[in-house]
């Protein structure tokens, strides 16, 4: 089946049902305060005739608390804006002719009375486009429920996900930083890949897409930030909710989550709590040729995986209003996360360059791991009298532990299938690791002029242990040193910035700003007696320029100068192994990466949304980059410094109002990327052009019901020196609301067609090997989801931590 065809077949004939926009040329545009003259986000605003008060339009305000009507036909109208526990407000009537029209500032009055009367629930679309960032809401997604945090990511424009390869892209870049409530993961690419696995959707708020951030963030990460927000409390009184659900693989999986909030007074708390289990499978297929001395071997292999986790996660957080100016507040959260894969085996075939058969061998291999994490969060905000002055305070303590085990025993058959006793091989190895991350935080605002002046000093210090500790069975366990090692890393980075935003005209504004960080880092392998110590400062700059070209077109331009630093098990030279052919092995010789990153982008009417991006990547860092060692007929991966890499990604993002029930939004990246460096003792070249799109129909069909058909598709694109076929997925969904609308049933098939396979090829020098892969993307899901007490919709306080834009780099691949 055409995967593109299919994925569109919702918005075929867009063009012609679309209703004809209204006649006039008026704008209509407003804002609202709540009673502390702040901006009132995603109040609803409804425009009436004035003659009759019958409806002509309605909206909810944006996040600042602004409204804008276009298109709206020459007449007289009014405004009603309303907010459950609020009076409602209307506007004087007005006249709209061709002339925008800007109606004075409203600012809405409590009505405690009305508090338990009605029931209002203000839906955002799936995504949003922002000046700055793309937004994904997940909990109004109906295909995303009872899924997980990495499928969801799946399905975001412009995001990448390589299953095969354990690693994250944004517009075809590498070197994603990926924040958890705008903290820092400091996890590996596979620790990371492992735990999004593992966290349910039902525990996420909405996804950010950051792809140029301003010198106020931390200067790591070159393609940009992946903010993951999770759900937390937003209401006055006492309420909750709590999600069930359930899906079917071949294995099955079933999670439950709840969440308690209560705000009263000064005090606003919540408590939240979930639990995941998931039982899956991975296959591989590996073929590789191997030339050594004339004489040329060939690997075939397959191997069967069967995976189980288990993922138990408790977040809990009050806010203490001490006055209006001032607000302390404490967040803890930890998770525990158990995963194996309790039956793995991989049976491979030793032939000869005519494909004769020289020997066999089959290895079965138990991987397991364990990681507990706790995290806790001191903060301060204060106000003070002068209009635009603030001052926030954090303090942040986050720790890592974990442990890796894997055993193999390989037993080798001869040509004729009898057993070759001699040759049998066990081995296995544990790997305990522990992170511990502090930091301290200061942010200062102030109105200077016309503009907005930030400044800030940041000091983070990092500390990880791993021990490798690897043993060979030879009539008893012998500990093995040529292959155990232990590896000890510190860094600390000392930061400050200093940001100014304001405006030329009343069209063009500016922001500018720069960064400098000061990094000071040792690694320390033990066992091989070999330390590694970095000291150096680096300067960041960042310019932003916004022209409001008209009442419908924004045009945004900027750049900014980043780095990204190695992972620390990336760093550690330790070997994980496969099988005794095949394993993983980390670069203490790793550099930093730099990125100069250019962007322009078009805004119309705030829905159409284009991107153009161009960067300059110096000793980009590669990872699972295949390498030989041929006189011993051995493959392994590593990461590695490649000289440059250029990037060039054109990015639309588009909503499609088909009819009132039917609503289209979708997304196109499309990337060239050419890497060049000597690599091995050769030119390395590589010039790629791919694209990814992603489209979701929302249909709303009456009496509680609404359905969702999505899917994404990623062309044939490169990953490092594989060359991946094309890959992506169809995704359906039912959606029911019951009990008074409290409740939610779901139902939702994840990848239809199952095309979510991998399918890679690698060229390069000696390198000469095909992989495949396949995992339990197509999947059979039903969820349950209760809302319980008081749910008048009140904004809580939003506020990043003192350890935002740091918790990635706690390991390797």
């Amino acid at each position: 089946m055409n995967l593109t065809a299919a994925l569109l077949l919702g918005s075929g004939f867009v063009h012609a049902q679309a209703p004809q926009p209204l006649t006039g040329k008026g704008k209509i545009t407003g804002a609202v305060l709540d009673e502390k003259s702040q901006p009132f986000p995603f109040v609803n605003v409804l425009l009436l005739q004035a003659k009759d008060s019958v409806l002509v339009k309605g909206l909810a305000a944006d996040e600042q608390g602004k409204f804008a009507f276009d298109q709206v036909a020459a007449g007289k109208y009014l405004t009603l804006i309303s907010m459950v526990g609020y009076q409602k407000a209307y506007s004087e009537p007005f006249n709209v002719k061709d002339a925008p029209v800007n109606l004075p500032t409203v600012s809405l009055k409590s009505d405690i009375k009305s508090l338990s009367e009605v029931t209002v629930v203000a839906k955002k679309p799936f995504i949003e486009q922002e000046i700055d960032r793309t937004v994904v809401n997940v909990e109004n997604s109906i295909v995303s429920a009872g899924a997980t945090a990495l499928e969801v990511l799946e399905r975001a424009p412009g995001v990448t996900v390589d299953q095969q390869n354990e690693q994250l892209k944004l517009r075809g870049k590498e070197g994603v930083i990926v924040q958890i409530d705008g903290k820092q993961t400091f996890l590996s690419q596979q620790e990371l890949i492992t735990l999004l696995r593992n966290t349910p959707s039902d525990n996420i708020e909405k996804i950010e897409l950051i792809t140029n951030p301003s010198a106020k963030y931390d200067a790591a990460g070159n393609s940009g930030i992946i903010n993951i927000k999770m759900k937390r409390n937003k209401n006055y009184g006492t309420n909750g909710n709590i999600n069930l659900g359930g899906a079917w693989a071949k294995y099955g999986r079933a999670n439950a989550t709840a969440t308690l909030n209560h705000r009263a007074g000064k005090i606003s708390t919540f408590i939240s709590g979930g639990a995941f289990y998931n039982k899956g499978f991975n296959n591989n297929d590996i073929y590789r040729t191997i030339p050594y001395e004339d004489k040329v071997t060939i690997f075939d292999q397959h191997t069967e995986r069967i995976n189980r986790s288990e993922y138990y996660n408790v977040r809990a957080g009050l806010d203490y209003f001490a006055t209006d100016k001032t607000t302390v507040g404490v967040l803890v959260s930890g998770f525990y996360n158990d995963w194996s894969n309790p039956f793995g085996q991989t049976n491979t075939r030793i032939l000869n360059e005519d494909q004769s058969l020289q020997r066999t061998f089959r290895t079965n291999v138990f991987n397991g791991g364990k990681m507990n994490n706790i995290s806790s969060n001191v903060n301060l905000k204060h106000q003070f009298n002068d209009k635009g002055k603030e001052l926030t305070f954090d303090l942040d303590y986050v720790h890592y532990g974990g442990k890796k085990k894997s055993d193999l025993d390989t037993r080798y058959f001869k040509a004729d299938g009898t057993p070759d006793e001699a040759a049998t091989e066990m081995v296995r190895n544990d790997m305990p690791s522990d992170i511990n991350i502090a930091m301290a935080k200061l942010d200062y605002t102030q109105t200077i002029g016309k503009g907005k002046f930030e400044t800030g000093l940041k000091s983070s210090y990092v500390t990880s242990d791993n021990d490798m500790v690897f043993e060979t069975f030879v009539d008893s366990w012998q500990f093995d040193p040529k292959r155990s090692n232990r590896f000890k890393y510190t860094e600390n980075v000392n930061a400050a910035y200093a940001n100014y935003a304001g405006a030329i005209s009343k069209k063009i504004k500016y922001q500018l700003g720069v960064r400098a960080e000061h990094t000071h880092s040792i690694g320390n392998s033990i066992t091989l007696n070999q330390k590694r110590d970095r000291n150096y400062i680096n300067f960041f700059p960042s310019v932003f320029l916004s022209n409001q070209l008209d009442t419908n077109n924004v045009l945004n331009l900027s750049y900014s100068r980043r780095i990204d630093r190695p992972n620390y098990q990336s760093l550690n030279p330790f070997e994980f192994y496969l099988d005794p052919y095949t394993f993983q092995r980390g670069n203490p010789n790793l550099r930093p990466q730099y990125t100069h990153s250019f962007q322009l982008v078009h805004v119309y009417k705030n829905a159409l949304n284009t991107t153009l991006a161009y960067s300059r990547i110096k000793d980009m860092i590669a990872d699972e980059l295949p390498q030989q060692i041929a006189s011993e007929n051995k493959t392994f991966v590593t990461s590695d410094n490649l000289d440059n890499q250029d990037n060039v990604s054109l990015t639309v993002s588009f909503p499609i109002p088909v009819t009132k029930w039917w609503q289209v939004q979708a997304n196109f990246t499309g990337v060239y990327n050419h890497y060049k460096s000597y690599y091995l003792e050769q030119q390395l070249e590589i010039k790629q052009t791919s694209w990814n799109m992603y489209a979701s129909n929302q249909f709303t069909i009456g009496k509680g019901w609404s359905a969702e058909l999505s899917g994404w598709y990623n062309s044939r694109q490169f990953y490092g020196l594989y060359a991946a076929r094309p890959m992506g997925m169809i995704n359906a969904g039912l959606q029911k609301n019951i009990l008074n609308k409290k409740g939610t049933i779901r139902f939702n098939v994840n990848d239809i067609f199952w095309t979510n396979r991998f399918n890679g090829t690698a060229v390069y020098k000696d390198i000469n090997f095909k992989v495949r892969s396949e995992w339990p993307s197509r999947q059979f899901r039903l969820t349950f989801t209760y809302n319980f007490g008081n749910q008048n919709v009140k904004g809580a306080r939003q506020r990043n931590t003192g350890s935002d834009d740091l918790q990635k780099r706690a390991g390797g691949n």
